[in-house]
């Protein structure tokens, strides 16, 4: 490597470096990133080595990779200098324990190097910075006094780095980075005094091993006070200083104490130490709780971070999540990101453990207090200037349905307007699925939703919740879904939109349109790396039947018929299936507990208790959104033998834009349109229906027949989805236009779902969730079905009557009449059998001719009502009169 008319006496080491060496390598072992850093090298050019930090034990080190790799000794003079060796440092450290950093030497001998360039201009120096991390990751079975020993950012003394190596000398990494021409970089520079020219060079590499050190352990936030000095002494933090001294009349002084005070209740006190001492006890607690950890797609998120601020935005279903998902990012290399935890959190103990592993707090609402509202907002704004992850969920609380909830935008708005503030680093956004088979808030979520209070967290509340260690959780996956970029939206709003930069106050008119847009895809991209496991295909299985319960025969084939469905039409190529066949699936499923097995002699009957089906319906919402467009078709044959397939598109369009808002999905009106076709022909191939007239007209079998038991199991699972639609309608429509405002109409539609469920079977709990109503009636004010007047109630039009005769195709006679008599209101308006005719004419199909009904055909009703007894399946009444099979409800 070096030219051969200038190579110097080959100097050997001192002896006592290399007695050091040989002393020190039974405690060392080197990992070198790249493998073979040689090639980066440029042959026949001198190689002067540059490190961090000064030291014997990173000479000893940097010495035995560059023996290893084959590469030049920095032991060695270099060639056509007057150095003795290959190898300066940035700085040294002084003391036992704690070092200072001193900064002369990277100087002089870059100074050194650039005169010596200057006097023979053929000469060239490859200079490769050499990055050495003793105990980056510990193995499992690394001990806690270890741990505390890993690499950090501070600079520590001899003794400290000597116990470094000995307990964590085996994990030891040594990444090299591509050379840099000491020549080349001297011509860009320009005619430049040497001495300039080192302080330049040692200026861009402290910058390059700071990067590379951000990358590998995070970024230096180690020290809680910089961050809130930072913030204290931004000028939108000043400015909200005085103006709450002025509004208030107390003291500058005292207002500063105020916002420090708020400061210090939000900041993260971010402590390398902990975080790697939390993974080594976490490590442990996962391993009593889970039978495994998977995480899918990981690689495709990290090759799309570098150069990117990443905001992680998981979905929300447990406690578990925050600490499942920095323990998995730290296990596989990755910064922990700063977490957005909610004060209720920020208990005795617990609190300041989670703020040293990064959580930061925040209060559940700003309002009232303008001060708090900028400190937070300049945190925030700090956290993504200094390149910072960070991770918060956008649902704004755990779900306790399963579903996704309808995103709060809070957090999206503070980040976007610190990146339009300073949009320095591009911001790209992670969305995450996080699948459970067994939640440790399963029976609190439920009672909650039963109408229960929400229990206040506490100490002693946790200590309590210790025994969930008892149990077993079956396992848990990580799916990183597609990430978003936040500068194509922007440029998407605006192509003016970074003449907005540097404003802190800065509030675009479209600014709220970009923040919703960003919400709803990062909620839609969450749902297209869904985890579909044996227990959600369990529940989506037995929850169709008002019994719970299945023959192993019939569920055997229902489960089969499910992971061929999404097998054949994939949702995203993010979705991932439990490999496990049918009979594993059920095996499985009785192992943790979910389902029973009753035997009889004409076939076992597999059941989920009453206090399990409440359980699973959160783990068949997990996966609804996955199977909706299969259920929309089937929910048109729960009552129909034959319908066209114009209608089950037509009306499936109509339906879309409320399915869409409740499960995010991520198709258009066409898109949907052909999702149904691609449905309707995956159900014709496999016989659940049939389709005759060159394909226009689609019928399923009689309600005996097992084709037919499978659809209507299918369709079961969304039906209850559209009952909550037809409350709202009936509701609405009982009442008469300018009676109800939109609060009334939610709490009649609530009033009215908790007492069917109680009349009718059991619902599952989320059927009477106000958010799930309010949520309905918004989108029906979004698609102008219904609006406000001036006295704030709600009105509507002809639409809306059109709406409650297409749900008539869909619901039962005994459903429909059941919820009208139920909804508290006026006379009921829509009469409904009068419409029943209508309803069924808009399902016929129109272009072709059935013949008449047959006494077989008829005989086939009433052998359908005796049919799968458990079930339980209202079957109207067959008049004498009958209409043929293609106009007659089935």
């Amino acid at each position: 490597m070096t030219s051969s008319m200038d190579t110097p006496p080959n100097r050997r080491a001192p002896w006592w470096f290399n007695l050091t060496g040989h002393l020190l390598e039974p405690w060392l072992k080197l990992r070198r990133d790249p493998a073979e850093p040689a090639a980066l090298l440029k042959a026949g050019v001198p190689v002067c080595y540059v490190i961090e930090r000064d030291g014997l034990s990173d000479a000893l080190i940097l010495e035995r990779a560059c023996r290893e790799a084959g590469l030049p000794s920095p032991m060695q003079p270099l060639a056509g200098t007057r150095r003795r060796r290959s190898v300066f440092a940035l700085g040294r450290s002084d003391g036992l324990l704690w070092g200072r950093n001193r900064q002369r030497s990277p100087k002089d001998a870059l100074g050194q190097l650039a005169r010596a360039l200057e006097d023979d201009p053929s000469r060239d120096v490859q200079i490769v910075p050499v990055s050495i991390y003793v105990g980056r990751a510990p193995s499992r079975d690394s001990g806690w006094f270890r741990v505390l020993f890993s690499e950090n950012w501070v600079m520590v003394g001899h003794f400290r780095r000597l116990l470094a190596l000995l307990l964590n000398g085996r994990d030891t990494v040594v990444q090299f980075s591509a050379p840099v021409s000491l020549r080349e970089a001297l011509a860009e520079a320009g005619a430049i005094a040497p001495e300039r020219f080192a302080r330049k060079i040692a200026r861009v590499l402290r910058v390059h091993f700071r990067r590379i050190r951000a990358a590998v352990i995070g970024p230096d936030l180690s020290h809680k006070r910089t961050v809130v000095d930072a913030v204290l002494n931004a000028e939108p933090v000043r400015a909200a200083i005085s103006a709450t001294a002025s509004k208030e009349k107390i003291s500058h002084a005292k207002a500063w104490r105020r916002a420090q005070k708020l400061m210090l209740e939000i900041a993260a006190d971010y402590s390398h130490p902990v975080v790697r001492s939390a993974s080594f006890v976490l490590s442990n607690f996962w391993n009593k709780l889970y039978d495994g950890i998977a995480m899918h797609h990981f690689d495709k998120a990290r090759a799309a971070a570098p150069g990117y601020e990443v905001v992680y935005v998981p979905s929300h279903r447990s406690h578990a999540d925050y600490l499942l998902m920095s323990y998995q990012l730290h296990h596989s290399g990755v910064v922990v990101p700063h977490i957005a935890a909610g004060a209720n959190l920020n208990l005795p103990v617990i609190g300041p453990i989670l703020r040293r592993g990064g959580a930061f707090f925040l209060r559940r609402s700003f309002k009232g207090n303008a001060l708090y509202s900028v400190v937070f907002n300049e945190y925030v704004a700090q956290l993504i200037d200094r390149g910072v992850p960070m991770e918060y969920f956008i649902e704004g609380g755990r779900s306790r349905t399963g579903r996704l909830l309808a995103p709060r935008a809070g957090m999206l708005a503070m980040t976007v307007r610190a990146f339009l503030r300073a949009p320095r680093r591009p911001v790209l956004f992670q969305p995450v699925y996080i699948g459970y088979e067994k939640l440790m808030e399963g029976k609190s979520y439920a009672g909650e939703l039963s109408g229960k209070p929400k229990e206040k967290e506490s100490l002693i509340g946790l200590l309590k919740g210790l025994k969930v260690l008892r149990q077993r959780y079956g396992h848990v996956a990580l799916n990183f879904g597609e990430p978003i970029e936040l500068t194509p939206l922007l440029d998407v709003a605006s192509a003016q939109w970074r003449e907005s930069s540097g404003d802190p106050d800065a509030k675009p008119e479209w600014l709220s349109g970009v923040v919703d847009r960003l919400a709803q895809q990062i909620q839609v991209n969450i749902n297209r790396a869904a985890d579909v496991n044996p227990i959600n295909l369990l529940a989506l299985a037995l929850l169709a039947t008002p019994k719970h319960a299945m023959a192993e025969a019939d569920l055997l084939a229902q489960l089969e018929l499910s992971k061929t469905l999404l097998e054949a039409l994939p949702y995203s190529d993010r979705v991932t299936l439990t490999p496990l066949d049918p009979a594993a699936i059920i095996a499985y499923g009785e192992q943790m507990g979910w389902i029973r097995r009753v035997a009889h002699p004409l076939g076992d009957v597999l059941v989920a208790d009453d206090e399990q089906a409440v359980l699973l319906s959160y783990f068949r919402n997990n996966v609804l959104h996955l199977t909706a467009t299969a259920a929309w078709v089937a929910c048109c044959f729960l009552n129909n033998r034959r319908m066209s397939r114009s209608s089950v598109i037509r009306l499936g369009k109509l339906i879309y834009p409320f399915i869409q808002g409740e499960l995010f999905l991520p198709w258009d009106s066409e898109g949907f349109g052909q999702q149904l076709q691609a449905t309707i022909d995956f159900f014709v191939r496999r016989g659940l229906l049939e389709s005759t007239g060159e394909g226009r007209v689609l019928e399923r079998g009689p309600g005996q027949d097992d084709a037919a038991y499978q659809l209507k199991v299918i369709g079961r699972s969304l039906i209850q989805a559209f009952e909550r639609y037809y409350i709202t309608l009936a509701a609405l429509a009982k009442n008469g236009p300018h009676t109800l405002t939109a609060a009334e109409l939610e709490n009649a539609c609530t009033l009215t779902a908790q007492r069917l469920s109680l009349l009718s079977e059991q619902a599952a709990p989320e059927f009477f969730d106000k958010a799930l109503f309010r949520g309905f009636i918004q989108k029906l004010r979004e698609r102008k079905v219904v609006w406000t007047d001036d006295a704030g109630k709600l009105d509507y039009d002809s639409a809306l009557e059109d709406m409650v005769r297409d749900a008539r195709v869909i619901l039962a006679r005994e459903v429909r009449h059941s919820i009208l008599k139920i909804t508290p209101g006026g006379e009921d308006r829509q009469e409904a059998d009068r419409d029943d005719e209508e309803a069924v004419r808009l399902a016929a199909p129109h272009d072709a001719t059935p013949p008449d009904a047959s006494p077989a055909d008829l005989h086939a009703r009433h052998v359908e009502a005796a049919h799968r007894a458990h079930l339980h399946e209202p079957v109207e009444p067959v008049a004498p009169a009958a209409p043929t099979d293609a106009q007659r409800p089935d």
